[in-house]
């Protein structure tokens, strides 16, 4: 089995989109370890705030196949992707982490470089996986969190019952 974890974020009918997401990962992958769900305001563009987390779960499937079943629930929340990063998302699925690989094959990058930009990746990922060292620099997630200058992005905890 490899431990993987997957950024969850959607600022279109974000509360309807994130209980989608985590209900089909489970659905998908069995038991998930949740961080708590983060707002945030829209980063690279004018857009409507971010609901994000991150979901850890374990798994026999390969990368790819793990971004194939991500791509597919994006879909189904019509997400469309047209080359376009900073646009409005109903859903966006993006596999962070996947055991302790390292990979920059095609647009297949691990660890996401995501995880070190964004506090609304770093933190919820520091909460699920505070001990486990980021695999470039080895250091802790906790650690490169307390050492993030968040002043620029802004989170809220968010509470939504039931997910």
């Amino acid at each position: 089995m490899t431990q993987v974890y997957v950024s969850v974020g959607s600022n279109i009918e974000k509360t309807a989109n994130i209980r989608f997401a985590i209900r089909m990962l489970r659905r998908r992958y069995g038991v998930l370890t949740l961080s708590r769900i983060y707002e945030s305001v829209a980063v690279g563009f004018d857009g409507g705030n971010f609901y994000n987390l991150v979901v850890g779960f374990d798994t026999q499937s390969s990368a790819f196949s793990v971004i194939r079943s991500l791509h597919r629930l994006e879909k189904l929340r019509k997400r469309t992707r047209q080359g376009q990063k900073f646009i409005s998302r109903t859903l966006d699925l993006d596999l962070l982490l996947y055991g302790n690989r390292i990979t920059c094959r095609g647009r297949l990058r691990l660890p996401r470089d995501e995880i070190s930009k964004y506090a609304f990746v770093l933190l919820p990922l520091a909460e699920i996986a505070p001990t486990q060292q980021q695999l470039l620099t080895k250091r802790q997630y906790r650690s490169l969190w307390k050492a993030f200058d968040d002043s620029a992005q802004r989170l809220w905890p968010v509470r939504l019952r039931h997910y």
